[in-house]
This record gives structure tokens, sequence and C-alpha cells, in this order.
């Protein structure tokens, strides 16, 4: 719903400043942005809204196709990019809102369809910084209750389990030789060994 919410603030501001963000005074035919004619104003807002709303629909999708998903490490890569991007936005929309009402504020020249644009897109600006903001705040939120990523072993470790393996498997093995089981201990008498004072010549 949120995500939503602020595609449609996306929308309503570069969709106001393309249709209405360019005007002429009745005594030129020259287009102005009517940010105290400063393009690069009209030029943020337009480009800043079109990438935040197309990032809506992308991240939309995904919420969509989250049940699908079943590579951890990739979900994992979802969620990060999510809090990477949503804070992201909430700093450009801060930034916008404070260039689009200071430009705005510094206008003298009036036009007669630009100050309802001009209005919307400072409003809907101001309303997108707490709308990301709380975007961000869910977004950490799933993160941190997302199970971590499965370490990988090291190299010490693996060989540890190929010993144990190994060694389980070598004693679990089936005697198909035909040799019986206890061979090494009970096929060779075992001499006992004398001691060595025995072999010392006692005629001394």
């Amino acid at each position: 719903m949120q995500i939503t919410l602020a595609g449609v603030f996306s929308l309503v501001i570069f969709a106001s400043l393309v249709t209405e963000g360019y005007q002429n005074l009745t005594t030129s035919s020259q287009l102005h942005c009517i940010f105290n004619d400063n393009g690069a104003a009209c030029c943020y807002g337009i480009t800043v809204g079109v990438l935040s709303f197309l990032q809506c629909f992308l991240f939309l999708g995904c919420d969509v196709y989250d049940t699908c998903i079943t590579n951890h490490k990739f979900k994992y890569a979802i969620l990060i990019l999510d809090v990477t991007f949503s804070m992201t936005w909430t700093c450009l929309w801060f930034i916008g809102f404070c260039i689009l009402a200071n430009q705005w504020n510094r206008s003298t020249h009036s036009y007669l369809l630009g100050t309802s644009a001009a209005r919307a897109s400072i409003a809907f600006a101001f309303l997108s910084v707490p709308c990301w903001g709380y975007l961000a705040y869910l977004a950490v939120k799933n993160l941190w209750a997302e199970p971590p990523v499965p370490y990988k072993w090291t190299l010490d470790e693996g060989s540890v389990a190929l010993t144990t393996l190994s060694t389980s498997t070598t004693t679990s093995l089936p005697n198909n030789m035909g040799f019986p089981e206890n061979m090494g201990a009970a096929s060779y008498p075992s001499t006992p060994v004398p001691h060595r004072l025995t072999l010392m010549n006692t005629d001394d």
C-alpha cells in the first residue's frame, strides 16, 4: 500500500511539471520554468519523479512475486536494495522539496497556468519525504526479520568433516572378502618376549 502511494505522489509531481511546469509570458513565446525561471529545478523534479515512479513499479512487482522467490541469497539482496533505495529517495525528495519551495518563493513572474502545478509539486514532494521514510523503516524491519545468509564452511571445517566422514565410512564397511573379522589378533599366537635379565650370562 505504501509503495503504491509513493508511486502516485511521484506521478503527480512529474506529470504536473511536464504538463504545466514550463510556461511563457504574454509578452514572449519562449518557455520558462515556473520556478523562478530556473530550468534545473524543473529538471530535478521531473527526473526524480520519473525514476521514483519506475522504482515503485519495480519493487511492487517484487512484492507480488515474493512467495515465488526461493533463493535465499537473492531475496536477501532484494531487501538490501529496498533499504538502500528507500533511504536514497527520502533524501532526494527532501532536497527536491527544499529546491522547489525556495525557487517558488523567489519567483518574480506569475504565470496563468503554472501556479497550481507548482503548488501541487511542492506539496507532494513534501508528502513523499515521510512516505519514503516509512518505507525505509519497513524495509529495515523486514531485513532484520529475515534470517541471515548461511555462512560458507572454511577449508579447516571441511577437512574435519571429511575426516570424520571417511572414518565412519571405513568402520561401517561390510566384510566382503571372506576373512574373519578378528584375523589379525587370533591367527598368530603371541610369543612372550623374555626379559633382558634372562639373556645375560650368569656364569660370571
